[in-house]
């Protein structure tokens, strides 16, 4: 099985008013955005299943990745994904009954659930830190994705918007 992990693109601290859920994209975001989704689907790799966090900048993310999709895609707002951790983003995962899933989300959730489930950290100088519109594409030894474990997943590359500029 396919997993894409893939961290929402820039979001704007330039409303005040708003809450943390509620902030949207920046010019830079969304044309990360855009940079990413058609990374992902010239190089095949394209979801069957996406699972977003509910958060403005996260489903944003997602609707501009998408444009680059021919295929229709099952996409599941996962509310545990705002700010969850490895072990809610693994849980949610393990729901998903199709082979190829991308998960999108928030740090530090997404940086440390994409270290988690590899085997062997890559040499890219922007893992750890998984910047905004990071995206991991890893291969994991698995029928179903309710036996995913950590330290399973065989890196197959991981990509930041600067890399594709």
């Amino acid at each position: 099985m396919k997993l894409i992990v893939t961290r929402h693109a820039k979001s704007s601290w330039h409303f005040p008013d708003l809450g943390d859920h509620e902030r949207p994209l920046t010019k830079r975001g969304r044309r990360s955005c855009e940079l990413i989704g058609n990374w992902l689907a010239q190089n095949g790799h394209i979801p069957e299943t996406v699972l977003c966090s509910t958060s403005k900048r996260t489903t944003q993310t997602w609707q501009r990745m998408s444009r680059y999709f021919a295929t229709p895609i099952d996409v599941r707002l996962e509310s545990q994904l705002y700010h969850g951790g490895s072990a809610a983003i693994l849980d949610v995962l393990s729901t998903v009954d199709q082979g190829c899933a991308l998960v999108l989300g928030h740090n530090p959730g997404m940086a440390f659930f994409a270290d988690s489930v590899l085997q062997t950290i890559p040499s890219h100088a922007d893992f750890s830190r998984f910047p905004t519109a990071a995206t991991m594409i890893c291969d994991v030894p698995i029928s179903d994705w309710s036996i995913l474990s950590f330290g399973s997943g065989d890196l197959i590359d991981f990509v930041v918007p600067r890399d594709l500029e």
